[in-house]
C-alpha cells in the first residue's frame, strides 16, 4: 500500500486531538471519517489501526524518538512496520538507521511495554510476577466479538447471513451466543445489523447477564446501563418476557438503547434518568434481579481503549472506588427479598473487584443481609479476552 503524505498528515492532526488535547480516539476517528467519507476501506483501516497502535506505544516511542511530537511517532511507527519513510521532503530529516537501531534497545519494561510509571507501580504491586505478560497482553489488538440476538436469529442462521455479506466468523468456545471475527470489518453496516441480528460485544462482556440468571417474567434492574448493551443482553435471556428498568445518569446513552432495543426487537426495556438518590430509594425492594455493572477505571479494556494509560490517574482510581461503594450500598437495597444481584466492572485491580465486595458483605450494614454466591475473573493474558469481573450475591429471606 502506497502511503500519500496527506494521509500521514491527517494521522498526525488525530493524534493531536487524541495526545495532546485528550480527546477520546474512537470519537475522533468517528468524527475524521464522518467528514473524509471519500476515504476507501484499505485507507479507514490504515488510519485507525496506525492511531490505535501509536497511542498504544507512545511511551515507547517518545523514548525511540526522544520527542512526544505526533509526527515523530509517526515516522517511529512507519520505520517499525515498514522499514522505511515516504520519499517525500517532508520525511528527509529523518534518519532510518538511526531510528531503526534505537527500536531495537533493550528500554527498561514499562517503557518497552507503554505503560506510564504510577500504573507499571500499581500492576507490579497487584499482581507480581503476573504483571509483565498481563502488559504485553493489554497492548494486543481487541478482536471484534458479536452477540447472537437470540430474538432475531440463530447463531448458525448469523454466520450463514455474515457470510453472505463477506463476513467470516467463527464461534467461541464457552459463550454459546458469541461469534468472533476472523477479519476485522465495519459490520455496522450489514444487513444483518441492521435487521438487530446482533450486537457488538466483547466475549468477557457475554459472561454477565448469563451470571445474573434472569428468568421470563421477573423484574430486572440494570442499574448502570449506559448504552444498554447488556440490558440488551438480559432481554434475550427473558425471552422478551418480563420488565427490566435500565437507568443512568446521562440520558443520552439511554437515548441510544431505545434506538438499539428497537432495533433487536425488545420492548420489556423501560428507561429511567438517575436524577438524585430519591429515583433509587423510590425503588427499594422492587426487583428480582439487580445488575450493577459499576462505573471503573476500565484497566479491563485497555486493548480496546488505549488511551485509557494516558488519561488515568490514581486520584481517578481512588474516586471510582468510594462510587463503587456508594452504589453497592445504596443500589442493592432495591432488592426483594432472596433477590440475586450481580456486581461487575472491566477492570483487573483487586482493589475494585474482589476487596470491593468483600468490603460490601463485611464493612456495611446492607451487606450484612447479603450472601456471596460465586466470583467469576477474565484475564486478558489467560483467557485472551478484556478484562473482566463478576460477584453473584443473594439476598436473605427477611
Amino acid at each position: 500500500m502506497k502511503l500519500h503524505t496527506h494521509l500521514i498528515f491527517k494521522i498526525v492532526e488525530v493524534l493531536d486531538l487524541v495526545i495532546v488535547e485528550k480527546k477520546y480516539a474512537d470519537k475522533v476517528l468517528e468524527k475524521t471519517f464522518k467528514a473524509n467519507r471519500k476515504l476507501g476501506s484499505r485507507d479507514r483501516k490504515f488510519f485507525a489501526e496506525t492511531v490505535y497502535e501509536i497511542i498504544r506505544h507512545f511511551r515507547f516511542y517518545s523514548e525511540v524518538m526522544k520527542s512526544d511530537l505526533s509526527l515523530d511517532l509517526v515516522v517511529a511507527h512507519l520505520v517499525k512496520t515498514r522499514g522505511n519513510l515516504p520519499g517525500e521532503p517532508e520525511f528527509n530529516d529523518f534518519d532510518v538507521e538511526k531510528i531503526q537501531s534505537r527500536l531495537k534497545y533493550k528500554y527498561p519494561i514499562e517503557i518497552q511495554n507503554s505503560f506510564p510509571d504510577w500504573m507499571h507501580q500499581l500492576g507490579a504491586a497487584e499482581f507480581g510476577d503476573q504483571w509483565p505478560d498481563l502488559m504485553k497482553a493489554l497492548n494486543q489488538q481487541a478482536e471484534v466479538f458479536l452477540r447472537t440476538n437470540l430474538l432475531r436469529t440463530t447463531k448458525p442462521e448469523l454466520m450463514a447471513a455474515l457470510n453472505k455479506e463477506d463476513i467470516q466468523t467463527k464461534s467461541v468456545e464457552k459463550f454459546p451466543e458469541c461469534l468472533v471475527l476472523i477479519e476485522r470489518k465495519n459490520v455496522f453496516v450489514t444487513e444483518c445489523f441492521k435487521k438487530g441480528f446482533f450486537e457488538v460485544q466483547d466475549a468477557g462482556s457475554q459472561m454477565i447477564a448469563p451470571l445474573l440468571n434472569p428468568l421470563p417474567g421477573e423484574r430486572v434492574v440494570d442499574a448502570c446501563a449506559g448504552a444498554g448493551g447488556k440490558s440488551l443482553h438480559l432481554a434475550a435471556c427473558m425471552k422478551n418476557k418480563g420488565k427490566i428498568i435500565s437507568m443512568d445518569i446521562h440520558e443520552w446513552k439511554l437515548n441510544e438503547l431505545k434506538k438499539r432495543a428497537a432495533r433487536g426487537g425488545v420492548d420489556i426495556i423501560e428507561t429511567k434518568v438517575i436524577e438524585t438518590n430519591k429515583t433509587i430509594k423510590r425503588l427499594e425492594n422492587s426487583f428480582d434481579k439487580i445488575l450493577l455493572d459499576v462505573p471503573c477505571s476500565g484497566m479491563g479494556v485497555i486493548r480496546r481503549n488505549p488511551d485509557t494509560k494516558w488519561k488515568l490517574s490514581m486520584e481517578e482510581i481512588d474516586r471510582m472506588i468510594l462510587l463503587q461503594r456508594e452504589i453497592l450500598r445504596d443500589y442493592s437495597k432495591m432488592g426483594k427479598s432472596k433477590a440475586t444481584m450481580v456486581y461487575a466492572t472491566c477492570s483487573i485491580l483487586h482493589r475494585e473487584n474482589e476487596d470491593q465486595v468483600k468490603w460490601f458483605l463485611t464493612e456495611t450494614d446492607e451487606g450484612k443481609s447479603w450472601k456471596l454466591i460465586e466470583e467469576v475473573r477474565l484475564w486478558p493474558h489467560k483467557d485472551g479476552f478484556d478484562g473482566f469481573y463478576a460477584a453473584k450475591m443473594e439476598r436473605a429471606i427477611y
